[in-house]
């Protein structure tokens, strides 16, 4: 019997090495099958620059010590570190009855919300997925769809060291410098791709999609 869509699984992994994470994702998603609960893996990465399938290894101009992995998942590149929050997003889209598209704005919304219960003014854009406060990315998207199912998710700088940004390609380090949510604990955070999963869920029992407003802004080479 197929699982009711609200079911969601969540795993607390606390601080991980990037590569293991992403294989243990690959292979999760290859292995499920239409009975699997849906996961939301939320952790924190060591440091790490993931160049997405748009991404070029010249946008990383000096990465010294800190490794660069080449990544299945949309967008281009990102720095991941201590101090950032990571969720991870496997759902069956199909089961949902949803597309990629529906994901992202719900994942995007949920930190926008998230945010403006803490005082700070967030919008997306529709030129370059992710969070911004000002013209700082606070929250990067990057998702892989395979066989119906997503995996990566969404990182948010809460309290992070943000100095390896800068050895970013200059456009891109702008855009990589993002403002921090101090005083945000990791049970707060939790809530934010709960909270996406759930608007998932009730878009996918109804006919009707909410419309989320995304200004159009000029284009990032960083999702």
């Amino acid at each position: 019997m197929t699982p009711p869509p609200r079911l969601l699984q969540v795993r607390h992994l606390g601080v991980c090495d990037y590569t293991s994470v992403w294989r243990d994702m690959q292979d999760f998603t290859a292995r499920r099958g239409a009975e699997s609960l849906d996961e939301l893996w939320l952790l924190e990465h060591r440091a790490v620059f993931t160049l997405g399938m748009n991404a070029k290894p010249e946008h990383v101009l000096a990465a010294g010590d800190i490794p660069v992995v080449s990544v299945d998942r949309g967008g281009q590149v990102t720095y991941h570190g201590p101090g950032q929050m990571v969720a991870y997003v496997m759902m069956d889209l199909r089961r949902q009855g949803i597309g990629i598209r529906r994901l992202v704005e719900v994942l995007e919304q949920s930190v926008i919300d998230w945010l403006a219960a803490q005082g700070i003014a967030a919008r997306s854009r529709r030129d370059a997925p992710g969070v911004y406060v000002d013209d700082a990315k606070i929250a990067a998207l990057g998702l892989r769809v395979r066989h119906g199912c997503s995996y990566h998710g969404l990182s948010l700088n809460v309290d992070m060291d943000l100095e390896p940004c800068l050895t970013l390609k200059p456009s891109a380090a702008i855009l990589a410098s993002s403002t921090y949510t101090p005083g945000a604990s990791r049970r707060d955070l939790a809530a934010i791709p709960c909270a996406a999963s759930q608007s998932i869920t009730d878009c996918s029992r109804t006919s009707t999609r909410r419309r989320i407003p995304i200004p159009r802004l000029r284009r990032s080479i960083i999702t």
